[in-house]
């Protein structure tokens, strides 16, 4: 049976059998990871939720391109950050994490699985990617990207909104998540519970200048900001109010094309310097 006569995308869906047959060296696996934190009132914590939907439709693209793709369990739980004042969040240390993108590497690769692509929904996890991909890269020579969804979808809300729309909704607790979300998954979002974005707030003597930023003298300068403290609805920066389905629908579609691109030109060719 060939990997094309196969619905299954979720390596969790597969027996033990499939498997064997379907998870060989030509095989792509992507590996969506996220967290769980403040979103907004309004919306689900788990953005690793839209992680995993997004590496689905990738999966299924990349395949009518004729890739056999799969797609591993979501990593849940986020690198900690400035996001450990979120009310039933649950974040992992930097350590923990790189430990468990190496045991993830360890066992694909033992089994000769190397074309792997990391579908990332949370900026805490950039440092422990990066570390992780460097170092695999310079001691195995396996090269594996990691698209972080929502940076690259403040570019692309520009082109579908134009940039004063983009301004608009754009932000954590709005876009790219909420409309994410109303797309997908509507039905665990609650829009009655929807609250407008926080413009101001001092911590420490001091003007909050966003998560994790103070502001001084027009600057945004770094600063140990917990996220409570500068959002204390989750929301900064973009309106929710702004968020749609259709948005969410056109966004969707070009991360996908993205991502089912890169599989097939570079990740399904193991990065192929020739």
């Amino acid at each position: 049976m060939s990997w094309s006569e196969t619905e299954k995308l979720k390596i969790a869906e597969l027996t033990s059998g499939e498997s064997r047959q379907f998870l060989t060296d030509e095989a792509v696996v992507l590996v969506p990871m996220g967290s769980l934190e403040d979103q907004g009132t309004h919306a689900p914590m788990g953005d690793y939720l839209g992680a995993e939907c997004v590496a689905l439709d990738m999966a299924r693209k990349a395949r009518e391109f004729g890739v056999p793709t799969f797609v591993t369990p979501s990593i849940p739980f986020g690198g900690s950050d400035y996001f450990g004042s979120t009310h039933g969040g649950i974040a992992i240390s930097q350590t923990t994490l790189v430990a468990i993108l190496d045991d993830i590497f360890k066992c694909l690769t033992r089994h000769g699985i190397k074309k792997i692509m990391l579908i990332n929904g949370h900026g805490g996890n950039v440092t422990a990617i990066t570390e992780v991909t460097h170092r695999w890269r310079q001691t195995t020579g396996v090269f594996v990207p990691s698209i972080y969804l929502w940076q690259l979808s403040y570019e692309l809300l520009k082109d579908i909104l134009g940039t004063e729309g983009a301004a608009k909704s754009s932000g954590h607790g709005g876009d790219p998540l909420t409309s994410i979300g109303l797309h997908y998954y509507p039905e665990i979002l609650r829009l009655d519970l929807r609250e407008k974005p926080s413009t101001s707030g001092k911590v420490r003597g001091v003007d909050v200048g966003g998560i994790n930023a103070i502001s001084y003298g027009g600057a945004k300068i770094q600063a140990p900001v917990e996220a409570l403290e500068a959002a204390p609805h989750g929301v900064w920066g973009g309106d929710p109010a702004y968020s749609s389905a259709e948005t969410g629908k056109e966004l969707s579609s070009r991360l996908v094309a993205i991502g089912a691109g890169l599989i097939r030109d570079h990740v399904s060719k193991g990065f192929e310097t020739t």
